[in-house]
């Protein structure tokens, strides 16, 4: 019998099978390597009508902290301060609080929202229609512009500066002349969702603060629609308030990993959290 006559054995079923599952078992292994972190961070891919959290870690925050902006750039937070006499721009470390720079406002001014625009810091103030200009590295005053409106919240959505004066409307402003392009209103089922207060503009959506609720409302940019709620009731523990504690108000999104943060004015804590659905009936 030549060499060419030999029958072929063929392997048994079970080496078939062995194959299939690490085949298949490898296929898996890569497409969770390759899965976007977005996946397990804070913001998921789909948004429910109804959203609440989970607290993912906690942070030490300044409880003399009258937050009005925040925002997050290279893991550093950046910070708004309120109140006249006490008004001021802060760099904070995130892990520790520490306040790493800071720049006080003039005493006659209140501060409000923040939005860092390329490597400038843009700061509104609440009555004065002012906004100051810092540079990112050392805080040096650049500039100033003029809004007519009342300043609240301020976040940008990569080509344009999104603002709110505490009403249901949210203002765009050209972030090279500062000229207000134009504004929406913005309701949820056609009526005006009011007292937009601190804005971040995240995943193509702005999340706003709701002035004296403790809510952050979704908004389509393009046309003011309401898109969802996110619940943050009972965030801040009660053991945790005193007299000095006000309303929730801050946030601050990493889109690079994923990472939503949340605090509120004079609040002694900065919260790292997820969202989640809410269940049905909250």
């Amino acid at each position: 019998m030549t060499s060419s006559s030999v029958p072929k054995r063929k392997l048994p079923a079970i080496c078939w099978l062995l194959i299939v599952i690490v085949t298949v078992g490898g296929i898996i292994l890569l497409a969770i390597w390759l899965w976007p972190e977005s996946k397990d961070g804070s913001v998921p891919d789909v948004l429910e009508a109804r959203m609440t959290y989970e607290v993912v870690e906690t942070y030490p925050h300044d409880p003399g902290a009258f937050t009005q902006g925040l925002l997050i750039h290279e893991g550093t937070l950046y910070e708004s301060t309120g109140l006249y006499g006490e008004s001021s721009l802060r760099k904070v470390d995130l892990e520790t609080g520490e306040v790493l720079a800071r720049v006080d406002l003039p005493p006659n001014t209140f501060g409000e929202g923040l939005t860092l625009w390329e490597d400038r810091l843009v700061q509104l103030t609440w009555r004065e229609n002012t906004a100051f200009i810092y540079d990112l590295k050392d805080f040096s005053l650049l500039g100033t512009f003029a809004y007519p409106t009342e300043g609240w919240g301020l976040t940008h959505d990569g080509a344009r500066l999104i603002m709110s004066d505490g009403s249901h409307r949210l203002y765009f402003i050209d972030p090279g002349d500062y000229q207000i392009l134009g504004s929406i209103e913005v309701t949820d089922q056609d009526a005006p969702v009011e007292r937009l207060n601190e804005l971040e503009f995240i995943f193509g959506e702005v999340f706003a603060n709701v002035w004296l609720t403790d809510e952050i409302v979704r908004i389509d940019p393009e046309t003011g629609e309401v898109l969802g709620w996110i619940d943050l009731a009972g965030i801040l523990p009660e053991d945790l308030r005193t007299y000095t504690t006000d309303v929730l108000n801050g946030i601050a999104f990493d889109p690079d990993e994923n990472r939503l943060f949340v605090t509120g004015k004079n609040w002694p804590l900065l919260f790292e959290i997820r969202l989640v659905p809410a269940l049905p009936g909250d």
